[in-house]
C-alpha cells in the first residue's frame, strides 16, 4: 500500500470514528434528557397532574396497531362517556429516537383525559442494534399508520373521535410536528393543532454547531443519513435537492399557509438539538401567518429545567390553544 492510500485510509477511519462518536453523543444526550419538566413538578405545575382514579378516567394499555413488538398504544379515556363526540390528543414520547416509552408520559396523558379529551400515547420502533433500519421517517410512518387504529379503538369503547391534536417532547416533538404538518391532509379526522417541546424540525449543518457540523459536513451527512434513511453527501448541503431529500423528516419544509396552529418551547442553550432550528421554524410560521406561540427558555438547555416561569407560560399556551382550537364538547 502506497503512502497516499495509507493517508486516505487513516482519514477514512478517523471520519468514521468521528461520525460514530457524534451519533453516540446525540443518542445518549437526547435519550438522557427526556424533557425534564415532564417529571419535575414545582408547586406551580401541580395543576398539570391529577390523582388518577376511575372517577377521572380509565386507561387501556398495549393496544395493537401493527404486528411489530413496538406497535402498541395506550388509550386514556375520560369517565364521562355521554358526549356525542370527543377530541383526541396524542402525546408522543421522548428518547432520542432510540429509547423511551409511552408509559413515560402517563401524567401528561392522565391530565389530558381529566380535561375531557381522549388521550393516546403511542410507541414506535426505535433505532438500535435490533432495528438498524429504523429512522425518523419510518417512525413517522408508524405514527401515521397508527391513527385509524387509535380512533377505531376509541369508538369501540364508546368515544367517537371527530378531531384531534398531536403533541410530544424531544424526539416525540419531531414526530408530532411531522404528523401535524406533513400528514394532516390524510388524517382520519381533522388535525386542529400541534404542541411540542424541543423537537428538531430541520437539518442544516450550520445549525448543529454543538456537534461541529458547521465545520464537519461529512459528519453531518452521515448522521442525517442515519436519521432520514437516505443517502446524503456533503455536496448536497445548500441545494434544493437537499431540501427535497430531507423533506420527509423536516417539519420546516412543510410549513405553508395551511399549517395548523402550533405551540412550542425551546431552550436557548440546547446542545442536543439545534436551538437555531427552532428560530428557523418560528420565522417560517411568522412568514405564513400561522397562529403560534414560541416560548424561548433563555437559561435552559434541552431539559428546559431553569426557567419555570417560561415553561409555565408554555403550558398555559397549550391550554389556551386547546380551548380555542379544540374545546371539550359540552
Amino acid at each position: 500500500m502506497n503512502q497516499k492510500s495509507e493517508t486516505l485510509e487513516k482519514r477514512g477511519k478517523k471520519t468514521v470514528k468521528f461520525v460514530f462518536l457524534c451519533i453516540l453523543t446525540f443518542i445518549v444526550s437526547f435519550a438522557g434528557s427526556v424533557v425534564f419538566k415532564m417529571s419535575y413538578e414545582p408547586a406551580s405545575f401541580k395543576k398539570y397532574s391529577v390523582a388518577w382514579n376511575e372517577e377521572i378516567g380509565t386507561v387501556h394499555k398495549d393496544l395493537a396497531y401493527g404486528e411489530e413488538d413496538a406497535q402498541k398504544f395506550d388509550l386514556y379515556v375520560p369517565a364521562d362517556k355521554t358526549k356525542n363526540n370527543y377530541g383526541l390528543v396524542v402525546y408522543l414520547h421522548a428518547g432520542g429516537f432510540t429509547g423511551g416509552d409511552k408509559a413515560d408520559d402517563a401524567k401528561m396523558l392522565q391530565w389530558l383525559a381529566s380535561k375531557g379529551y381522549v388521550a393516546a400515547g403511542i410507541n414506535y420502533t426505535l433505532f438500535g442494534e435490533n432495528n438498524p433500519d429504523a429512522n425518523i421517517y419510518t417512525q413517522s410512518m408508524e405514527i401515521k399508520d397508527s391513527m385509524p387504529y387509535v380512533i377505531e379503538e376509541a369508538k369501540k369503547l364508546g368515544y367517537n373521535i371527530d378531531e384531534m391534536a398531536i403533541s410530544g417532547g424531544s424526539a416525540g416533538g419531531t414526530l408530532a410536528l411531522l404528523y401535524g404538518y406533513r400528514d394532516a391532509n390524510t388524517s382520519p379526522v381533522p388535525v386542529r393543532m400541534v404542541f411540542e417541546a424541543v423537537g428538531p424540525s430541520s437539518f442544516y449543518p450550520e445549525d448543529w454547531k454543538s456537534y461541529g457540523f458547521d465545520q464537519n459536513k461529512e459528519g453531518a451527512a452521515s448522521l442525517f443519513s442515519v436519521m432520514s434513511g437516505k443517502q446524503i453527501t456533503p455536496e448536497m448541503f445548500g441545494t434544493a435537492a437537499y431540501d427535497e431529500t430531507i423533506k420527509d423528516i423536516s417539519a420546516l419544509q412543510w410549513v405553508d399557509k395551511n399549517t395548523v396552529p402550533t405551540v412550542m418551547a425551546y431552550g436557548a442553550h440546547d446542545k442536543f438539538q439545534p436551538y437555531d432550528g427552532s428560530v428557523r421554524l418560528n420565522d417560517a410560521l411568522n412568514q405564513y401567518n400561522v397562529p403560534h406561540e414560541y416560548s424561548v427558555l433563555e437559561h435552559s438547555g434541552h431539559g428546559l429545567q431553569n426557567d419555570n416561569k417560561k415553561y409555565l407560560e408554555y403550558m398555559q399556551n397549550v391550554e389556551t390553544y386547546l380551548e380555542k382550537y379544540m374545546p371539550v364538547k359540552n
